[in-house]
Formats: C-alpha cells, sequence, structure tokens
C-alpha cells in the first residue's frame, strides 16, 4: 500500500533531497550506497537487470499507470511514497514529469577482468565530466553492439541521474566498470589481449577507414574529456592513434557523436 506524505522534510525521503544539487549528489550517491532512477521506463529497465529498489516517488496521477511497477517495488520490501506534485518538488527541487523517481540500490562493481573476459569492442571514457555525454555513450554502446564500457577514476558518473535517464536505462544494460588506475591500466587492457586505440588527432595517426578495414579481434577504443581529448600519456601508451575522417572544415566531433561512429565503424560483424 503507498504511503501519502505531506512534508517535504519528512526525515524518509532524504534520498531524494536535493537532485538539483550535483556537487552534493555525486559525493551523496556513491558514499551512501545509492542511485536515483528516474522515469518509468528506466525504472523498470533497472529492475529488469535485477538491481535492488530503496523506495519508490511519485505523484497520484501515475498510481495506475505504474501499478505493477508498485507491486514490484513492494514485493522487494521496498516503501512506494505518494504525494502531492508541490510536495515532490519541494523535495527533489524540481517537478518530476516522468512519473516516478526510484531510490535504487547501487551495486557493486565488477573487475576489468569479469567486464572485458569475453569482450570483443570496449569503449573507455577518459575523464569525461559532462553525464549527458556519459549517458549517450552507453545509449550508443547499447545499439552498437559495444560489448562493455570502461570510465577512468575522474570520469563522471554513469550512473548519475542524468546519466542513466539520458542513457534510457541502457546502463543497466551494457557491463561496465571503473578503472583505477589511469592510464597505466592501458598496460592491463593490453595484457587481457586488447589492442588499444586512442581516438584523436595526431600527425601518426591512422584513419578509422582504415582501422575498421582490418581491425583487431579484440579492441579497446579510448575516447577523450569534452575540450582536451585524451592526456599524452595515453596516447604515449595506447598501440594506435585513429582519427575520423572529416569534412566541411571541421576537425571533431562531440565526444559522445564520436564513440557512436567510431563504434559503428569497427562493429564485429557476423556475430
Amino acid at each position: 500500500m503507498p504511503l501519502e506524505i505531506s512534508d517535504p522534510s519528512d526525515p524518509r525521503l532524504r534520498d531524494y533531497v536535493g537532485l538539483t544539487d550535483v556537487a552534493l549528489r555525486r559525493v551523496l550517491e556513491p558514499e551512501g550506497g545509492l542511485y536515483l532512477a528516474e522515469s518509468e521506463k528506466v525504472i523498470r529497465r533497472a529492475l529488469a537487470a535485477g538491481h535492488e529498489p530503496r523506495s519508490l516517488l511519485m505523484s497520484p496521477r501515475w498510481l495506475e499507470d505504474l501499478a505493477d511497477v508498485i507491486e514490484m517495488v513492494e514485493a522487494k520490501g521496498a516503501p512506494v511514497y505518494v504525494g502531492d506534485p508541490v510536495v515532490v518538488a519541494g523535495i527533489t527541487g524540481f517537478n518530476l514529469h516522468r512519473g516516478a523517481l526510484a531510490s535504487m540500490h547501487r551495486p557493486e562493481l565488477p573487475s576489468v577482468a569479469e567486464v572485458c573476459a569475453d569482450a570483443r569492442r570496449v569503449l573507455v571514457l577518459e575523464d569525461l565530466v559532462d553525464h549527458t555525454n556519459v549517458g549517450a555513450v552507453f545509449r550508443s554502446a547499447a545499439a552498437l553492439g559495444v560489448d562493455a564500457v570502461l570510465v577512468t577514476p575522474r570520469c563522471a558518473d554513469p550512473l548519475y541521474r542524468r546519466s542513466v535517464r539520458v542513457s534510457m536505462g541502457t546502463v543497466f544494460q551494457v557491463p561496465w566498470t571503473r578503472l583505477e588506475r589511469w592510464p597505466a591500466d592501458v598496460a592491463t587492457l593490453q595484457a587481457l589481449g586488447m589492442t588499444v586505440a586512442a581516438l584523436a588527432l595526431a600527425d601518426d595517426a591512422v584513419s578509422l577507414d582504415d582501422l575498421a578495414g582490418d581491425p583487431p579481434e579484440r579492441l579497446a577504443l579510448v575516447v577523450g574529456t569534452e575540450g582536451d581529448g585524451l592526456s599524452r600519456r595515453t596516447l604515449a601508451q595506447a598501440d594506435v592513434t585513429v582519427t575520423i575522417p572529416m569534412e566541411g572544415g571541421v576537425d571533431s566531433l562531440n565526444a559522445a557523436a564520436a564513440s557512436a561512429v567510431a563504434a559503428w565503424a569497427l562493429r564485429v560483424r557476423g556475430g
């Protein structure tokens, strides 16, 4: 049975407080072992992936549409809170237009070896700071057959609410983990039998067309942070530097767009 709420300061709702404060949530969520799933589709995908709910927060108008989700959450022993939209906005800091918010237990991340065990195509995100870009990369990775995504220590959190939302919940289906030592972990990927390709502009870079014409059996493609791109240390340790051929006087693409183009070109054909 959903529980009605009327007080934005209700301590039971602390998981949802101040969701627009990005700096606060970056610290609070990982340290608290939680993440927020926003919208019906994302919540359903999180539950389908086996993630465990802490609670569900919603407005009354969604009770009927999300009746089965409520049943699933309550079956897990987690409470469902229902409140007037004004009350909900007072808690979260914004108007909830996407049906519901779920506070989920953050799953323990697997090791790099586990994530890459059978992977033939891996994306490595070096220090991306924009959560929208991170989410967009995961959506493209899921659509284009990337087997795993690795994020560097300073990369934005793939389980931050905006990342999850932009990914349309695909962050729950693409295996991923966080690297602990970067760029030293370039050697870790090489030891796992992967060719490490750095996506960057460089005088000695090979064309993406050429690499796609004779692709490595197992490939880790490294995409750099917005603006500055890949670090010199990463470029020095990679096996090959690859660049996307450009026209129209454009020399580079957004990190999410570049990773999608490269993932499509280097996709494993024929299964």
